[in-house]
Order: C-alpha cells, then structure tokens, then sequence
C-alpha cells in the first residue's frame, strides 16, 4: 500500500477527476496530532463471475485498487471463506472461494478484513479455520473471528506515526448466530447480540488505543436507511468508545457522517461481487471512503464513488456520473440522521 506523503495530505481532499468528494471538518482537532488516513470499501466476495478475475490475482480489482490502496490502512468485508474444504452449512447463499482471493486484496492494498459477517462460516469451522489461516499467512489482519471467544473479541492493532489504532468487527446477522458465535472453547465470529462483551471489548480498546474503529455487519438488506437496531447499537458503540465505525451487510449504500464526536458509515454497498444484485439497481452501487483522522476526530472526509461492472469489478465513475453518485450518497444521510463533516458540504 502507498502511504502518503504528509505534504500530500491536504490536497488529497480536494475534489479529483477521479470522482472523489471532500469535506472538512468546521473544527479542526490539536494541529500538533499526526493524521492518519483510513480507507473503506464494502463487501467483497469471489463467487461466479469474480473466481474468473482470481486467474491474475494481481490485477483482480482493476483500475479501482489504485483508490483502494491510499491511505495509511484499508479494510473491507470479505463475505465469503476462503476454504476448499469442510461442509455447506444449511442456509440459502453459501459461498466459498479460492487461496487466490488473498493475494487479491493484498496486491489491491487491503491490510485487514472483517470476518465477522454471515458468510464466514458457510462451510463450517473447518472453513473458518483455513480462512483465518490463509489471511493471516498472506499477511493480512483478520477481524472479528477466533479459534475462542478471546481471540474473537481482540482487537487487531497497528501504530501509523505513533498513532495506537485498534480495530474490532462485530455481526449483528441472526442467521445462525447463536450457532456461529465465538464461545470460550469453540471457534467463532464476536456477534453484537453478546452486546455486554462487545462493549466492553470497545471500552477495553478505548483504554490503550489512540484511536478506536469499529465493522459491524448489521441492517436490512436493500434498505437504505439504517435501521433501528444499527442507530441503537452505533450509539452504544460510541457511548462505550468507539471513534470511527463503518458498516456492511445492506448490499447498497447507506448513509455517512458525523454523530456528534464520532464518524459513522452504515454501509458502503457491493465492492467487488459476484452477482447483479437483488436490490437493483441499487445493489451495483458502491463507493470508497476515504477518512483523514486527527487525534479521535475525522477531519476530512473522501467518497470515490464505484459501479460494480459486468466482470463484478469496482468501476471509479468519473465526470457527472460520480457527481451524481456523490450526491446521492450524501442525500443518505438524513435519514440515517447523521451531519456532514462540514457545515459547508
């Protein structure tokens, strides 16, 4: 991943003929502060159509991997196992996909990605335990799963300029939860229904990070809005500690912004997928986020908006698609009741 210069670190803000939006926050927290850049895309699957793209790895996102990859650290949902092994658990959509998938996201710039979602374990504890095993060997972070509920709960932790930034994932899905849940002897994914150990994993985190960011997977599916389970739970996480929080699972866009101290994106849409969607034509709308922090408080905030293409890769709209794409997503934002970054947006 390219980390970017200091100098760069203003202009990158400002509106590109990629496609990218910015706004700057009215309050500026403690110039003496290091900022640091956080990168966000949604979910991320290597079924049908994708599995063809895993023949070059390397080139697997396209074009979009450039925008993926600047910033200091980027995460995004991986909603499948990467696994050849164990048996399909009982349920509608199970999805698998091969080793090449990790390279993938490597040479696409991604540092760590959430497995706490729905699909981690679509083939079992046997394909949950190579998936860890295969992200973690290809040197990416794996959040929000563990061979116990200790493991599951742990954040994963890097320091950019000596910033202490600790990272957890949580599942809000009932489909199988109680059956996926990480439990003290038994490998699993750290669920938001054990609402009490979640939380106090955050506040755990608070105590000896600088900076605390939170993936839930969580909300209705095709629903733009959030639900009242993502603002209640958001405002629990916030409450416990949380600084930044962004969101996956709707399979379309969902709003972002500010609620009060905290930055919250409830979801990013598909990023890289293996279908058309069933929420059209929503469901092929997507995006990169692009946030500046400084200290505890996003300061400057990018959106690079995606259409996912007929090969199921992210295509960065450019020109008056993008300004449209843009927004669009900023009209989310009133229903998930959150503030622009900016009072000037």
């Amino acid at each position: 991943m390219r980390v970017r210069l200091a100098a760069l670190a203003s202009a990158a803000l400002l509106l590109t003929a990629a496609g990218c939006a910015s706004d700057q926050a009215p309050r500026a927290a403690a110039s003496s502060a290091p900022e640091v850049t956080l990168t966000f895309a949604g979910d991320v699957n290597f079924e049908g159509r994708v599995d063809k793209l895993l023949a070059d790895p390397a080139t697997a996102f396209g074009p979009a991997a450039k925008e993926l990859g600047d910033g200091d650290l980027t995460f995004v949902n991986l909603e499948t196992p990467v696994t050849g092994r164990g048996k399909a658990e009982p349920k509608r959509y199970v999805f698998r996909a091969r080793d090449g998938a990790v390279p993938a996201l490597k040479a696409a710039g991604v540092d760590a990605v959430s497995l706490a979602n729905n699909h981690s374990l679509d083939y079992g504890r046997q394909g949950l335990a190579d998936t860890m095993a295969t992200v973690r060997r290809g040197g990416l972070g794996a959040i929000g799963a563990g061979r116990d509920a200790t493991q599951a709960y742990q954040p994963w932790r890097r320091t950019v300029r000596g910033v202490r930034i600790a990272v957890l994932a949580f599942s809000q899905v009932d489909d199988l939860a109680q059956e996926w849940a990480a439990q003290p002897d038994r490998a699993g994914l750290a669920m938001a229904f054990d609402r009490e150990r979640a939380l106090a994993a955050v506040r755990a985190a608070r105590a000896d990070s600088d900076l605390v960011v939170v993936l839930p997977h969580w909300g209705t599916e095709g629903d733009r809005c959030p639900d009242r389970l993502q603002r209640d739970f958001a405002d629990a996480l916030i409450s416990a500690g949380a600084d930044v929080i962004v969101g996956a699972h709707a399979h379309v866009l969902q709003g972002a912004g500010r609620s009060g101290d905290a930055y919250v994106a409830y979801g990013l849409g598909n990023f890289l997928w293996y279908s058309s969607g069933l929420f059209q034509p929503y469901s092929a709308r997507a995006g990169i986020l692009r946030l500046t922090v400084r200290g505890r408080t996003v300061v400057g905030s990018e959106f690079v908006p995606t259409v996912v293409s007929g090969t199921g890769q992210p295509t960065v709209l450019t020109g008056w698609r993008a300004g449209i794409a843009r927004d669009n997503f900023t009209g989310l934002r009133k229903c998930a009741g959150l503030d622009a970054v900016s009072s000037a947006q």
